[in-house]
């Protein structure tokens, strides 16, 4: 029997057992973030300028999906401008929209909720519930909502005090999706050194010459582990990666000793064909529940930085037999791969 080659066993077994999809998923697209409810996927990304979803049945038709402009910020007020990584969220039986935006000023960077009641997220309206005050009130974008144990939680990236030199990980209890309730536990600082490049280019008057960053936090949950997955190095450069901190179920989340950081980064692209400065990611579950999938952003080519060059890329997952994602290396671009199941 002759030998069938990798490229023509590949196309066979794509053919025969299903839909696939390609990275990247749309031309641009940020900070993406998805989620799958009732059959459909809901996906949404940072534009900049307002808030977008679009709805598909699956990620493989993302680029003919249907989408909607589902909420525009007013021409000036403190939540008018940079509209940050947006994530939608289906709790206690209501749609929340959370986002980071300013009011043209970065050091005034907060984070905001906004309501739907309807079932589906791009029909009927979205109303604003107001900014979460996150505990000490300091700048804060990528907010995160978790539930654990019954108690809500948010996870952001934020200062410790009022001026731009350290992007920290913190935590705290919510008493709602857009109020925040007790004190601020700071769980990381970035320390490592593929977790603390990114000199500026060009310092605006907010911003020290160099910014340290952990940013784009993620609650994953899995055994009897919870975990956050962070974004570490500047998004201006090709160091940009995933970095991951855990802790057991059973201990304390609020007191910042139970977390354990990961010494290395647990998904970075290197020499991958197509894919740089892989991160600010975000999690979902495949159709039957049975796969876990990773959503995040990459460039096209070196040095392109934090501009609009951005795109989004999905990839499956697995997890090791002590229960640890291995989460693997970024694909390089146009690969085929099996849609979700």
């Amino acid at each position: 029997m002759k030998q069938i080659s990798l490229g023509l066993f590949l196309l066979w077994t794509t053919v025969s057992f299903g839909q696939t999809l390609t990275n990247p998923l749309l031309p641009s697209g940020a900070d993406p973030w998805s989620i799958h409810k009732d059959g459909f996927y809901y996906y949404t990304h940072t534009t900049g300028r307002n808030i977008t979803l679009w709805k598909t049945r699956s990620l493989a038709d993302l680029k003919t999906a249907e989408k909607k402009v589902v909420w525009t910020p007013p021409a000036t007020g403190p939540y008018s401008k940079e509209i940050w990584a947006p994530e939608l969220h289906f709790i206690n039986q209501r749609w929340y929209l959370i986002f980071a935006a300013d009011n043209g000023q970065n050091r005034n960077h907060r984070l905001w909720v906004l309501e739907n009641e309807a079932t589906d997220p791009l029909q009927g309206s979205w109303t604003m519930k107001g900014q979460i005050k996150t505990p000490d009130d300091k700048w804060a974008i990528d907010g995160s909502v978790f539930e654990h144990k019954g108690q809500l939680y948010m996870v952001w990236s934020g200062w410790e005090g009022n001026e731009n030199g350290e992007q920290d990980i913190y935590l705290c209890k919510m008493k709602n999706p857009w109020t925040a309730t007790g004190k601020r536990v700071k769980i990381s600082s970035p320390t490592y050194a593929w977790e603390i490049d990114g000199k500026i280019p060009k310092p605006g008057p907010d911003d020290k010459p160099v910014v340290l960053v952990n940013e784009g936090p993620q609650p994953l949950q899995y055994g009897n582990r919870l975990f956050v997955i962070f974004s570490a190095s500047g998004c201006w450069t090709d160091s940009y990666a995933l970095g991951m901190l855990y802790i057991d179920k059973k201990k304390n989340i609020l007191k910042a000793k139970n977390w354990t950081k990961h010494q290395e980064p647990v998904f970075k692209a290197v020499n991958v064909t197509g894919t740089h400065a892989a991160g600010h990611n975000s999690f979902f579950k495949s159709p039957d529940g049975s796969e876990d999938w990773i959503l995040y952003h990459a460039n096209a080519e070196a040095g392109q930085g934090c501009g609009t060059n951005r795109s989004p890329r999905a990839q499956k997952f697995t997890w090791t037999a002590d229960g640890m994602p291995q989460f693997g290396q970024p694909l390089p671009a146009n690969v085929v791969i099996p849609e979700p199941k």
